[in-house]
């Protein structure tokens, strides 16, 4: 697929340390990101512990109470990007709460529609990083994918990746050793999932963008609302 076509990536890191600099799950974001850069992708990163949004699935949860929302400011970021890869540690072997905050904003903006009368994330896709040193992978991988591809984000083949070492306590990813390494730097599935998820971002979110998305036959709401129903209808009872 042609490098032509023009795509950008927004980075979502949901650690819940307050720094960008101390994050771990940023460096392996950082592995991914810096592979999309190089396929002349446009790439930005946001911190999401740098803004205060408000949990709620609402687009601003100031009209629900709540004294202050940043997220109404972040809307047009996420709503620009073709690309979205959300990171996330692992806690007791799930996602951050900040994650899971930003699911429920993703979530407040499904009611929005594209201009096919689809949902707004229609021809966008999504994946997922995930770091920590306790069990969950797989299972925060299949809990964030679900949410995005339910919502409308298009999940291509193994659009996960991620790093845990030892199960208990122990070095997080990027810790320096005693020897000066890094630790999970020289993990090969590590290596080679991130580098896999990435391209498949990448070459599904061309093919959506040079294919104009995603047909809206048969998921236009606005046609549906109209009386269109793309060939549904309930099945006729038969006696037996």
């Amino acid at each position: 697929m042609s490098r032509n076509i023009s795509l950008n990536a927004l980075f979502i890191n949901t650690s819940l340390k307050k720094k960008a600099s101390e994050s771990h799950t940023k460096l392996l974001l950082n592995a991914a990101a810096g592979i999309m850069e190089k396929a002349d992708i446009a790439v930005e990163h946001l911190h999401f512990a740098d803004y205060e949004c408000a949990p709620g699935v609402y687009p601003d949860m100031t009209e629900h109470g709540w004294s202050k929302d940043d997220w109404p400011s972040l809307w047009p970021k996420v709503k620009a990007a073709d690309i979205l890869i959300i990171g996330t540690p692992l806690w007791l072997g799930e996602e951050s709460s900040l994650c899971r905050i930003l699911i429920e904003r993703l979530y407040a903006m499904s009611g929005a529609l594209n201009d096919k009368g689809q949902s707004i994330y229609y021809g966008k896709v999504g994946g997922c990083v995930i770091t920590g040193n306790e069990d969950g992978i797989k299972h925060t991988a299949m809990t964030l994918g679900f949410a995005l591809n339910h919502l409308g984000y298009t999940i291509p083949p193994q659009a996960d990746c991620g790093w845990i070492g030892e199960a208990g306590p122990g070095p997080s990813f990027g810790d320096e050793t005693e020897q000066g390494s890094r630790v999970g730097f020289d993990n090969d599935f590590t290596q080679r999932n991130t580098t896999i998820m990435t391209w498949n971002c990448i070459h599904l979110a061309r093919l959506l963008k040079a294919n104009d998305g995603i047909s809206n036959y048969g998921n236009d709401r606005n046609a549906w609302q109209d009386g269109e129903r793309f060939g549904f209808e309930l099945p006729h009872h038969q006696a037996r």
